[in-house]
């Protein structure tokens, strides 16, 4: 009997062994999309593109991020750009309310306002920095700007819907629709929400001044009016305007060199669960990925810097199009026969170098900096980030322009890069009249 247990120990003991030594060996082994567009250089890897994005000084954008939001700075239109002139790239404050504000309430008479007629909507401009926050719509334990602002509006709601809340042990609270929810770490300077309650003495700077005591330094109200039932953030808008600022290494090749961040631990699996890579779309997608090894072949020499102007070139093929954009979203079914479409129609997208501005004295010359602008009739998740990325690898492996058309082609989400970091990106403003390219900040 002895013997026979010390047989099962020695047996259990080799499965061990043997599994261990098997993890080992696939851990070596990774799953990469076989590009065959061609293009002067070797691709980077999905970890190369992640270190490469990661190992810089993020801190310095959020730092201007947020002198924007607290009125710090005055707009983007502060930022040094490299050869442009003011004349060929008008820039207007985004602080100062739009002209175009909406505030009739609809053709009904006050005696004949009943029902939904009765209430009135409110639209909130916010501005608020990215970084101090965990995203926008409201989840349990974290500290989301959804949260903060309809906690600041509880005040304002009507008794009735309090009796209600109160009834159903929840706390009296605001309910916010916003034109669009931003993930952790992105920052807003024109975000449009909207709220609607039945009291009638609601005013629009009680409001604001609820807001702006919510989080000081985080959050800012630009402007509160009161505008038509109709109105709704998300439904209404006709465009969305993102900016993305990438820092710029001076010695970028020397720098870059080995492409190490605070992420080298991370294996291209967790990077690819991580950002969303590994969603596919199609069923049969075997063909389309290869194996390779951990160590990369010293022949395929990888490339250390991209040209800002090739990244404009592959961006401007996108615009005037109505393209879907399923390969360069994250989070979302890459596959799906309901809910919203993957098209998205960019009206620009333009990428221009510029400086940051100095904040301090001693510092003669900002930091040299990459900016992306997009607009579009509507984004899907981490859209921005991941065109902003794929669009840098390409732009350092010498693709053809319409490289990123023809990724729009592929059957799985591998083919793009890992989205960019969401320190660089920022939701300039919403438009809900026609686009106008005249007021687009880079052109």
């Amino acid at each position: 009997m002895l013997a026979y247990a010390r047989g099962n120990l020695v047996t259990a003991r080799g499965r061990i062994h043997s599994s261990v030594m098997e993890n080992q060996t696939e851990k070596k082994v990774y799953i990469q999309y076989n590009h065959t567009d061609p293009c002067k250089d070797a691709r980077w890897t999905a970890r190369e593109s992640f270190e490469f994005m990661y190992a810089r000084p993020w801190q310095q954008v959020t730092d201007f991020y947020s002198n924007l939001v607290n009125g710090r700075f005055p707009c983007l239109s502060c930022l040094d750009w490299r050869g442009l002139s003011p004349q060929t790239h008008p820039l207007k404050d985004l602080a100062q309310p739009d002209s175009h504000e909406e505030t009739e309430l609809v053709n009904v008479s006050a005696k004949d306002r009943t029902g939904r007629w009765a209430r009135a909507t409110f639209k909130i401009v916010l501005s608020y920095h990215g970084g101090s926050f965990d995203g926008w719509q409201r989840q349990p334990g974290l500290n989301t700007v959804q949260g903060s602002v309809e906690r600041s509006l509880g005040k304002f709601v009507d008794e009735n819907k309090a009796q209600q809340l109160k009834g159903r042990s929840l706390p009296v609270e605001g309910c916010a629709s916003v034109a669009g929810r931003t993930d952790k770490g992105v920052t807003a300077l024109r975000q449009v929400c909207s709220f609607y309650t039945w009291r009638e003495d609601v005013r629009a700077e009680d409001v604001a001044d609820a807001i702006n005591c919510a989080a000081p330094g985080k959050i800012r109200v630009v402007s509160v009016s009161k505008v038509s039932r109709m109105f709704h953030p998300n439904f209404s808008a006709k465009w969305r305007r993102y900016f993305y600022i990438f820092p710029l290494n001076d010695g970028e090749e020397k720098q870059s060199e080995g492409l190490k961040g605070d992420n080298e631990s991370c294996s291209l699996e967790e990077l690819h669960e991580r950002n969303g890579c590994d969603e596919y779309i199609g069923e049969e997608n075997g063909g389309c990925l290869i194996a390779s090894g951990e160590d990369e072949p010293e022949s395929a020499k990888k490339p250390r810097r991209f040209s800002i102007s090739k990244v404009n070139q592959l961006l401007l093929q996108l615009e005037g199009k109505l393209l879907s954009y399923k390969v360069f979203a994250r989070d979302t079914k890459a596959s799906r026969s309901m809910g919203p479409p993957t098209e998205c129609f960019i009206y620009h997208a333009r990428a221009a170098e510029g400086r940051l501005p100095c904040q301090e004295e001693v510092n003669l010359k900002g930091m040299r900096v990459m900016c992306v602008e997009l607009v579009a009739n509507r984004f899907l998740r981490k859209m921005v980030r991941v065109l902003v990325a794929t669009s840098i690898r390409e732009a350092a492996a010498g693709a053809e322009d319409h490289a990123l058309l023809n990724l729009m082609d592929a059957t799985c989400r591998r083919a793009t890069a890992p989205p960019a970091p969401s320190d660089g990106l920022c939701l300039v403003d919403v438009g809900y009249t026609e686009f106008n390219q005249e007021n687009c900040l880079i052109r």
